[in-house]
């Protein structure tokens, strides 16, 4: 830290030093004895003009550099040189309090797993990190990630203060790279209801099955479904977010059962549906709880799910019967009585699947 502090001092230093060509200008007035106003005329420019010029405010330009030679009589290619040396002087200064600015940003985002899962080349230092995130991020410094039009999601607005948030930007760009690579329409949120059966259908194959025709048909409506691998430091399993005229859903190839699949899915999709991506604040608890309805809804209707629950018979039998009429998976529907606490955790658990995503990413 001390070193980069004393850096930051030296480069300040090095930019009180670096002069504009103005300041050439304005010995030469000096010497001759002459006024701005005057000077303002013999060019013919505005003062003001004059003024910004001899502060480095305005560019010197070629026809600018021909009026100075004419009136001061030093070659223009000299005032074009010197345009040129204060111009870059200034641009390595700046770059270079980016860097140090990057610097403190680069150190905290997890960046050998990046490297490791090849979203990042290999860093021999923090400079290359710095590099490297900036080309990962497609920005050109790393702050501008805390804008939510670069990093916002269907969950909350992002924090660069955040290790968490850090490591889902990460999370959220690999999957934005990845989704380029899939083409389809904008999105049809209108029609999404259409393709509900489908989905419901697909929930008694296996993933090898239906997913490659999922992602095909999502993305006919507009809704880009990707899978990435797990990150070390992310608690995440799904995340939605606006890409363009389209949307994102990144979820984490992973173990899991089917009817964790399918619920995280359509509570994906719920966002998606009931408008909720895109908003800069992100969404509300009950926006969430609106989402989780929608899914649950959409997999085991409710008038239908209700009238099964209040009979209270969860036998094999029951079960199969009810998610046979549903036209659901049985295990959608042992998932779904394990979680309302209407049998217990380890009942009917022959019906649920378990679906390996992990060579999805």
């Amino acid at each position: 830290m001390a070193e980069q502090e004393k850096s930051i001092d030296t480069i300040v230093k090095q930019a009180e030093e670096i002069q504009p060509p103005g300041a050439r200008i304005r010995e030469e007035l000096t010497r001759r004895g002459m006024q701005q106003k005057e000077f303002a005329i013999r060019m013919n420019v505005t003062e003001k003009h004059v003024s910004k010029l001899i502060n480095g405010e305005v560019l010197l330009t070629a026809n600018v550099a021909m009026r100075l030679a004419t009136v001061l009589g030093i070659p223009a290619a000299e005032w074009s040189a010197m345009e040129a040396a204060y111009r870059e002087s200034l641009l390595a200064y700046q770059a270079h309090r980016e860097m140090e600015e990057d610097i403190a940003l680069a150190q905290c985002f997890p960046y050998g797993e990046m490297a490791k899962l090849g979203w990042v080349p290999k860093a021999k230092n923090v400079k290359e990190k710095v590099l490297g995130l900036r080309s990962f991020f497609e920005v050109v410094e790393l702050p501008l990630l805390e804008r939510f039009e670069l990093t916002g999601f269907a969950g909350r607005k992002l924090s660069l203060h955040n290790e968490e948030d850090l490591i889902l930007m990460a999370w959220m760009q690999a999957a934005r790279k990845k989704a380029r690579e899939i083409t389809g329409g904008a999105i049809a949120v209108r029609e999404i209801t259409g393709i509900l059966p489908k989905l419901r259908a697909w929930t008694y194959e296996k993933p090898q099955a239906f997913l490659p025709q999922l992602q095909k048909l999502l993305a006919s409506k507009g809704i880009l479904l990707v899978f990435l691998p797990r990150i070390k430091g992310l608690d995440l399993h799904c995340a939605t977010f606006a890409f363009g005229n389209r949307v994102v859903i990144a979820m984490t190839a992973t173990k899991m059962k089917d009817g964790e699949f399918w619920y995280r899915l359509l509570h994906e999709i719920g966002h998606v549906f009931l408008g909720h991506v895109g908003l800069e604040e992100g969404t509300t608890p009950q926006d969430e709880t609106d989402a989780t309805l929608w899914a649950r809804n959409t997999l085991l209707p409710r008038k239908e799910f209700d009238a099964y629950k209040d009979a209270g018979k969860f036998t094999e039998k029951t079960i199969t019967e009810f998610s046979k009429e549903q036209g659901v998976a049985a295990g959608i529907l042992v998932g779904r009585l394990q979680h309302d606490g209407l049998i217990s955790g380890g009942s009917h658990n022959r019906f649920k699947r378990e679906y390996n995503l992990t060579n999805c990413g």
